[in-house]
């Protein structure tokens, strides 16, 4: 359409009539209202859902850390009591080895003597 030919007037009438009637003001449908509160709350508690299944997945993630860092925490402590363990059972096989020795040697020394 070209707008500033003044040869084509029907083609503006018909363009003005489509265009009053398209601005024309028509009453809102009876449920228009209903509908978009129906669709807001739905979006609403979609939007609800969805935020809490997010915090609940945070909420996992952290307990699964926690888990983890606490079984891994448990692990050091028990093999650093295992270890304190084993070494008080060498230092106690030292120990009896030591007054073995000790014995062992006083008995030798002793025959010495006597064979002397």
């Amino acid at each position: 359409m070209d707008f500033e030919r003044p040869d084509q007037p029907e083609q503006i009438d018909e363009f003005e009539a489509e265009l009053r009637q398209a601005m024309e003001r028509r009453p809102a449908p009876p449920s228009l209202k209903r509908r978009i509160m129906q669709k807001r709350s739905t979006q609403h508690t979609e939007r609800v859902q969805s935020h809490m299944i997010w915090w609940q997945r945070l909420a996992a993630s952290v307990l699964l850390v926690g888990v983890v860092a606490g079984g891994y925490s448990w692990r050091q402590v028990e093999d650093k009591r295992k270890g304190e363990e084993a070494k008080q059972q060498v230092l106690t096989a030292l120990r009896i080895t030591n007054r073995a020795l000790n014995d062992m040697n006083r008995r030798l020394a002793a025959r010495n003597r006597t064979e002397q």
